[in-house]
């Protein structure tokens, strides 16, 4: 994998890079569709590839390991050809996974063991053999293996976890070294920073990541239900650390104004159930601000489901419509609604790439959070 920086904005810390790897390239600033099971939810491959124009969707290990299973992925010849995708995938380590299971895991010096969420069975997950399951997924970028601790998180938890996390990324490098690539491309592997809400351990967590020297680096436990304030805060402690010719991934983040105010922190990567949930709930992202498609004040609305045009289905449906679809049950709403949102934040991260570009970033990003941080 190679990162290049073509581009930093004067008035905040936001970059524009290019991410090369062997299932092509991805102009970041850049938003990853998230796709758990082999499948970004009531989206077909080609409307990720032609039409949302997705360069990289993110899979599952927890997920993944669980169903099929890895005998079914390797004997397909990795997630890729599993799933009929060209294009770059990263996989989370199953980390934030665990963490939500927190009334069915053990988490100890070896490793984690939980309970299957689908038939009760019990599995154990350590740094060396989620490295495994991740060479045989055969992702783009693979993670290694943390803790990713609740909030609010006493002091105390929080930097054992931590010291916890460093020892496990240290044993998934040692791991790595030994198990080779399946599917004769190469996996690029990131570690990821924690330390709860506290400065001084996302200091420290930081500076143990940026020493790892790794293709790039991530920040997890963040959007776990801390306050945006806080969330930014630890970015911009961990941006300032973290080295300037890695790409930079936060886990997990977030709304369309939590990726703006991210990407001026410096961040490069984001993923996020958001758009693809709340379009199943009929609430769709625009640049002027949300909108609740189960309201009666669409209705009656004729008008495009957005006048942008930014996918095909925009143009071509109207609120009123697509607001039958949901007031009928029918799953077709769902669908047009996920292609919308997920190109509209494909759409945000490629804007605020060309005004990295352009050297009007701030400017534009300000009139932006103020536009979409409205109810229409």
């Amino acid at each position: 994998m190679k990162f290049e920086l073509k581009g930093t904005d004067q008035n905040s810390q936001a970059r524009a890079g290019v991410i090369t790897t062997e299932h092509g390239t991805i102009e970041t600033p850049i938003f990853m569709p998230v796709g758990t099971v082999a499948s970004v939810k009531g989206v077909h491959q080609p409307e990720l590839k032609n039409d949302i124009k997705a360069p990289i969707i993110l899979g599952n290990t927890y997920h993944l390991y669980l169903r099929p299973k890895m005998p079914i992925l390797e004997q397909a010849g990795g997630l890729h050809k599993f799933m009929n995708w060209d294009g770059n995938i990263l996989t989370d380590s199953g980390g934030y996974q665990v963490y939500s299971l927190s009334a069915n895991r053990k988490i100890k010096e070896e490793g984690v063991k939980f309970k299957s969420h689908i038939d009760g069975s019990y599995h154990v997950f350590t740094p060396e053999n989620v490295m495994e399951v991740q060479r045989t997924i055969g992702a783009d970028i693979i993670m290694a293996f943390d803790e990713c601790t609740p909030y609010p998180c006493d002091y105390k938890y929080a930097k054992n976890s931590m010291h916890m996390t460093h020892r496990w990324l240290d044993r998934c490098i040692n791991h790595l070294e030994k198990v080779p690539f399946k599917y004769g491309y190469s996996q690029a592997f990131f570690p990821i920073v924690q330390g709860s809400t506290y400065k001084d351990l996302r200091i420290q967590s930081a500076e143990y990541i940026a020493n790892a020297g790794a293709e790039g680096n991530a920040i997890g436990g963040l959007s776990v239900g801390e306050p945006a304030e806080e969330m930014y805060a630890m970015t911009e402690v961990v941006c300032n650390i973290l080295p300037k010719d890695k790409p930079r991934y936060l886990m997990g983040v977030g709304t369309p104004i939590n990726i703006l105010e991210n990407i001026a922190l410096g961040i490069d990567m984001f993923d996020c159930v958001m758009p693809t949930r709340n379009a199943r709930n009929g609430m769709l992202f625009t640049a002027h601000g949300t909108i609740n498609l189960k309201n009666k004040k669409w209705e009656d609305d004729f008008s495009p489901l957005d006048e942008m045009g930014i996918t095909s289905v925009d143009l071509l449906y109207s609120k009123a419509y697509v607001r039958h679809l949901f007031a009928a049950k029918e799953n077709l709403g769902k669908q047009i609604a996920s292609i919308h949102n997920l190109g509209f934040y494909i759409w945000l991260v490629g804007e605020a790439r060309k005004h990295i570009l352009a050297g009007d970033f701030y400017t534009w990003k300000t009139k932006m959070v103020a536009q979409m941080d409205k109810r229409l």
